[in-house]
């Protein structure tokens, strides 16, 4: 069965999506989903970003099924990793993503993270900042959208530029490998431009001893559950990389 590994609802600061609209969605579909609400820990803004885990599975817990599993999103700072790692450890969610919004505790999505600086600096930063992260954070199953920074940065060419920043990236895929995660293909921005600069980071993954891909929508809004399923199937083949979900914490492929 496919699954959508990367979802929001009404838990996480920026989605209205209900659980009972994702799930609906993704039956219509013939998918399952994982619930990943947003916990970034440290967020500037109070209470925001951040969400009672113990209501989390108070409501959903119920719900849970083989189709509809539950997860987390970790905002990874090595700031605050040991709230976030105390977190991973004492729930029993079935996957947990580590993702990086924030670089040296600045947000990535704010326009003040790029002020004044090339675009080598701040996407080199970044990824030294995912390696570091990487390294830290135990109980992370995949390695979410290493793209993200893509969405916000200012400059002509938003894309990741494997040859000319290898130097920052290996030691981040290599670092995943060798922690045997998975790597998420996050199909938000999915298309044929994206495809063709993440081609060769998904591909060097592999050759690096990567084994597994997740594959998300990262949606928030019913419309968007299950969307480019099939494409990000199709370039984790391409790369050799298999295609997986996660239940309690342990990886099944997905067919």
């Amino acid at each position: 069965m496919l699954f959508d590994t990367h979802l929001h609802t009404t838990f996480s600061t920026d989605s209205r999506m209900t659980l009972a609209e994702a799930a609906d969605a993704a039956e219509k579909k013939g998918i399952g989903i994982i619930v990943t609400e947003h916990m970034d820990i440290g967020y500037p803004e109070k209470n925001a970003f951040v969400f009672d885990v113990q209501e989390y599975f108070s409501q959903y817990e119920a719900k849970r099924s083989e189709n509809m599993l539950l997860g987390i999103e970790i905002g990874m700072m090595l700031a605050q990793h040991q709230p976030a790692q105390t977190i991973i450890d004492e729930y029993p969610f079935d996957f947990v993503i580590g993702s990086i919004h924030f670089v040296d505790e600045q947000d990535i999505y704010q326009p003040s993270f790029y002020q004044e600086r090339e675009k080598s600096e701040t996407y080199g930063r970044y990824f030294e900042s995912m390696a570091e992260c990487i390294g830290r954070y135990r109980g992370i199953h995949t390695l979410g959208h290493i793209d993200y920074i893509c969405r916000y940065a200012p400059y002509e060419n938003k894309e990741i530029e494997y040859a000319a920043m290898r130097e920052w990236i290996d030691p981040v895929l290599k670092k995943a490998a060798e922690c045997e995660l998975a790597m998420e293909i996050n199909t938000r921005r999915l298309n044929s431009e994206t495809v063709h600069s993440l081609l060769p980071v998904y591909r060097r993954f592999a050759e690096l001893g990567g084994k597994m891909a997740t594959i998300g929508s990262d949606s928030h809004r019913p419309e968007d559950v299950g969307r480019g399923l099939g494409d990000a199937l199709a370039l984790a083949d391409a790369v050799g990389l298999q295609a997986v979900y996660f239940k309690n914490g342990k990886p099944i492929k997905m067919k």
